[in-house]
């Protein structure tokens, strides 16, 4: 008996490295509010990686013009007037651990891309932007369904 649950204990992590960490992993789609209540994202799977749309803002309408806000900050002049709600923010989001996605992150506050990690924990999620991996800011979404 003993002999058996050795070789089980031996066994497991070799029959789950195959299926790498996202088949362990509970993948935190659906509707996320950051815990300020600025913004609402709708996360899904996109191939394995992690996608998030902006689908609610607090205040959606720009003080600026009284029109709906716009991605007015972007590098891009092109893409200055594409609305933020339907806006994809999560880039390249992959698998990197338990519970953990990395890739970058869009931030239409100052138009810039920013290296991101995603930790997913029941009911809350960690979004951490990072320039440089030293500079760190971290919100927290709460389930919003």
């Amino acid at each position: 008996m003993m002999n058996m649950l050795k070789w089980g204990a031996l066994a497991l992590p070799l029959l789950a490295q195959p299926f790498g960490y996202d088949a362990l992993a509970a993948n935190p789609e659906g509707v996320w509010s950051m815990s300020n209540g600025k913004v609402t994202v709708k996360v899904s799977d996109c191939g394995g990686n992690l996608c998030a749309t902006i689908i609610g803002l607090k205040e959606p309408i720009s003080k600026i013009d009284g029109k709906p806000k716009v991605d007015r900050e972007n590098p891009d002049p092109g893409k200055r007037n594409r609305p933020l709600i339907g806006l994809s923010i999560l880039i390249g989001m992959k698998p990197a651990g338990y519970n953990k996605w990395e890739g970058a992150i869009y931030n239409p506050d100052d138009g810039k891309t920013y290296s991101a990690t995603v930790r997913h924990d029941g009911g809350t999620m960690k979004v951490k932007g990072c320039v440089a991996s030293v500079f760190c800011k971290t919100n927290t979404f709460v389930k919003a369904n």
